[in-house]
């Protein structure tokens, strides 16, 4: 639509603008101030006068508007509306920074040189525009915070207004949105200004579905009103007998938020619940403010059952954004579950306004709060004029996310991970074929285990092998539920590929002992070795922790028929309904200790009386020897408190899975690949891991040491007459360490 305005009514809307801008500032402007912005505002107006916005309005609608947000929402003084009038002066006009500093004196021309610094970036740089704008913009907090208030200021005007750029103007803009200036509005405390940057974000990145939210809130809107108004009357005469002033209203859940939701759960957007939230706002002095609060919590959860697993009190330990509030989830009206936030006046300014009435609220309190540590701890990285701009996010990202590490991958792509995750989380997290596959990593160019836990801001580079299986080790240190998930799944596979062969082996073994592989023998013998169905028993041979000794033992019981008939008898009411299930069972029946899953004597701690299966941990007594007790046993704290050097880490396993690793001494005649036969051989057999080889050959002559991980004498028996059969080794021998 074209822009059609005459001179005379721009200059009245230009006038009427500039009113609006003075009427409701958040803080209180003396005359003084309205004279330091009035003269910003002429500055402004004259040094734009001859320019258009794309639109065709006049310039000095922008200055305007970012202005008013800035005392509107972000709730800044005089200082910063007028520099916010001059954010654009030095940069769009012959004015200098010289200029802003004769006129308005240094703050103001301080303010002013930072703003055009962050927009004056280089575009031909090699390394990410985005990044490199967030460095410029992080380095400005050397001179002034209020310099990144105000351009996300800018920046929220310039997304209101972005219909007259072309889209791929557009979406670039939006993109750098989502990736810089959301997360840092939240990290500031502007709840709000986030909010709609994420919505305008997503508006002009995927607009279809932007446009079908926005449609589908506004059919709800009605039922959603009619929902608060319900509940808002059940809990209004409780409120009002105890004498508060309280204002009741219904929060909608961000456009952004839904979008994120539907795709993190897989969900339609009727399948989102929470769409929105109940605000409980009252009106408090400071000294009553958290009893009030907890009041009006036992008043709502008097009158809606509330779930314990969701209450999250914000008042006694405030986020590090400075916000406050109690969140509680309740079973409201019609069944639904919903949202309730109690906060005072003062916590919701704070929450809506974040850094400036963060500052308006301290009054001399010298306590640093986790916004002021966290701008003070990026103040401190930009000590080090060296570090990339890339580094700059990954900080920003970790005092974001404090829960959360940040990583690159070699071509210095952003990977998220939970805190403590390692190697093989990473490789997981780039593809499950590179997890599966991984057996190292090149952790800032050093090599790494997998088991090597990352932290923000390293570079990872992950080494694969073909020949690489995923082992059940792996799930003691992988953090991610991905992860797990993927080795879970592959150990599962694998062991049924084991039972398979066991079935095979054990129907041979059985034929030799003229015994025929039924459907009825199976069941003897799942319930003779108290197993529950068939592949754990075909696992367990197949793995040799049911060897020929075990097997024979059973069919000479078998043989006996009175002992056959009498176990018929009791047997008969269980024959076992799982027993065809295809699934392989864990029989915790071995608690090891220690990192190297030691076997060690051991008694259970009678206060809390462990059972297999439970989570547990060993402790040291001074003449009882190691006493195991439950991880959640009444005693545990003060044990793990006062006694931390006695805790001994210990764990319930199923002994057909434990591994030992085993020292193999090999002597023979040197051949050309004997070594590479000898690795392939290991590796076939039964997957067995190698930990470490060394072999040297002399005139002819080898001789060598390999360590290898099997899980017992039955494979490693196996392992050693495969060894033997190869052609030049002569001898091979366990060898035992003392």
């Amino acid at each position: 639509m074209a822009y059609n305005v005459s001179i005379e009514e721009e200059n009245k809307e230009i006038a009427k603008r500039y009113k609006d801008l003075l009427k409701g500032t958040y803080q209180k402007l003396s005359e003084d101030d309205k004279k330091l912005i009035r003269k910003a505002f002429d500055l402004a107006l004259e040094a734009h006068s001859e320019q258009r916005r794309k639109s065709g309005e006049p310039y000095i609608y922008h200055p305007i508007a970012v202005a008013k947000i800035v005392a509107y929402e972000i709730g800044l003084g005089a200082t910063s509306i007028a520099a916010a009038l001059l954010h654009d002066v030095v940069e769009d006009t012959d004015y200098t920074i010289e200029d802003m500093e004769q006129l308005f004196g240094e703050t103001i021309a301080r303010i002013v040189h930072g703003l055009t610094k962050i927009s004056n970036f280089d575009h031909s740089q090699d390394i990410s525009i985005q990044a490199e704008n967030f460095r410029k913009m992080l380095l400005t907090l050397n001179d002034d915070v209020r310099v990144i208030l105000i351009k996300i200021a800018d920046r929220l005007h310039n997304m209101q207004t972005m219909d007259s750029m072309p889209p791929h103007k557009q979406l670039k803009i939006a993109s750098e949105t989502l990736f810089i200036y959301a997360p840092l509005a939240h990290r500031l405390g502007l709840f709000n200004i986030k909010t709609e940057l994420e919505d305008l974000g997503l508006k002009y990145t995927e607009p279809e579905v932007y446009n079908d939210i926005v449609e589908k809130l506004k059919n709800e809107s009605e039922d959603r009103q009619a929902y608060i108004d319900s509940f808002s009357n059940i809990i209004r005469e409780s409120l009002d007998n105890e004498g508060f002033e309280y204002n009741i209203k219904g929060r909608t859940k961000s456009i952004f938020s839904i979008r994120k939701k539907m795709r993190k759960q897989g969900v339609t957007f009727d399948e989102v619940y929470d769409k929105f939230a109940i605000r409980i706002i009252y009106d408090s002095s400071n000294k009553n403010e958290k009893f009030d609060a907890w009041k009006i919590y036992s008043i709502v959860t008097d009158n809606f059952q509330p779930n314990p697993s969701r209450l999250r009190d914000w008042i006694t330990q405030p986020k590090s954004t400075g916000y406050e509030s109690l969140h509680i989830t309740v079973m409201g009206p019609n069944g639904k579950w919903v949202e309730v936030q109690i906060r005072s006046e003062r916590m919701d300014e704070i929450a809506e306004k974040g850094y400036a009435a963060h500052y308006k609220y301290k009054h001399g309190n010298t306590k640093e709060s986790g916004l002021e540590e966290w701008l003070n701890r990026l103040k401190d990285t930009l000590e080090n004029p060296n570090m990339s701009a890339v580094d700059f996010v990954e900080d920003f990202k970790l005092n974001l996310y404090s829960k959360e590490i940040f990583v690159f991958t070699p071509k210095g792509e952003l990977k998220a991970l939970p805190k403590d995750a390692s190697a093989l989380d990473f490789a997981f997290s780039i593809h499950t074929q590179v997890g599966m596959q991984c057996r190292g990593a090149r952790v800032n160019g050093k090599l790494m285990p997998i088991s090597h836990v990352l932290h923000s801001g390293d570079q990872v580079e992950i080494l694969t092998s073909s020949s690489q299986k995923p082992n059940v080790r792996w799930l003691d240190f992988v953090v991610t539920a991905r992860a797990r998930t993927r080795i879970k799944t592959a150990l599962k596979e694998e062991e049924k590929l084991i039972a398979k062969d066991g079935k095979e082996i054990l129907e041979r073994k059985l034929k030799h002992l003229k015994v025929t592989l039924s459907e009825k023998v199976v069941n003897e013998m799942v319930n003779h070795f108290k197993l529950k169905t068939s592949l754990d028993l075909f696992y367990r041979v197949g793995v040799g922790s049911i060897d020929n000794k075990q097997i024979k033992e059973f069919v000479s019981k078998r043989s006996n028929a009175f002992i056959s008939f009498f176990k018929n008898k009791i047997k008969k009411s269980s024959a076992n309904e799982n027993i065809a299930k295809e699934e392989i069972n864990q029989n915790f029946d071995l608690l090891v200790f220690g990192n190297e899953e030691e076997r060690l004597e051991y008694t259970f701690g009678k206060c809390c009386n462990p059972i297999p299966g439970d989570k547990v941990f060993g402790f040291i007594t001074v003449n009882e020897g190691i006493k195991v007790h439950k991880v959640d046993c009444p005693n545990a704290i003060s044990m793990q408190a006062n006694h931390a050097y006695r805790i001994l880490k210990a764990k319930w396993i199923d002994s057909s899975r434990q591994e030992f690793s085993v020292i193999l001494h090999i002597t023979g005649t040197d051949k050309v690949g004997l070594i590479g036969q000898l690795t392939r051989v290991i590796s076939n057999n039964m997957n067995v891991n190698i930990q470490s080889i060394n072999i040297a050959g002399n005139d002819g002559i080898f001789e060598g040491k390999i360590t290898v991980v099997v899980k017992n004498n039955t494979q490693l028996s196996r392992l050693t007459q495969s060894i033997q059969k190869i052609d030049g080794v002569e001898k091979i021998k366990r060898i035992y360490q003392h």
